[in-house]
């Protein structure tokens, strides 16, 4: 039951166990973009995207970093993805080393219009919180995927 405070923590959990799957339901349903379709894009490939979207161009290591994954599996995606054409990658020319990576502009329209309406969605969402109250929000989704991972020893 709740009290005169807001929810209780089991009315929390409750609610939020029947948020979760329609939330993850609506982001599946996202339509990819007619260019985009025939490329086999993945959710990985969004967050990717999103980055280099939101971001700019960005190495390789600083995308691996980011993406919490490593290195040799940003490689693999971006050499995926530049095949199919929807990133460029260049040598870093501070350092020939470095690998830098961007969203093809040719396919720059259709990648912001993948995102834009969860990008809209997230922004009416948190623009009337506070900084500290998007902080808790984002680190309390944060600590449930780390602990739905660690659940299923995804860690």
């Amino acid at each position: 039951m709740s009290t005169g405070e807001g929810l209780t923590v089991d009315e929390g959990i409750r609610t939020l166990l029947m948020l979760m799957p329609r939330l993850v339901g609506r982001a599946k349903r996202m339509p990819i973009p007619e260019p985009l379709r025939s490329l086999d894009l993945a959710p990985r490939h969004l967050s990717l995207l999103a980055y280099l979207l939101f971001d700019g161009p960005l190495s390789v290591n600083e995308l691996a970093g980011r993406l919490e994954v490593a290195p040799t599996t940003v490689s693999l995606m971006v050499g995926e993805l530049s095949r199919k054409g929807v990133v460029d990658r260049h040598e870093d020319d501070a350092d020939r080393r470095r690998t830098i990576v961007s969203i093809a502009e040719a396919n720059r329209a259709s990648v912001d219009a993948w995102l834009a309406r969860g990008a809209q969605a997230w922004r009416t969402a948190l623009e009337p919180l506070t900084h500290e109250q998007r902080e808790m929000f984002v680190e309390t989704l944060r600590t449930y995927e780390r602990e739905a991972a660690a659940e299923h020893g995804d860690a």
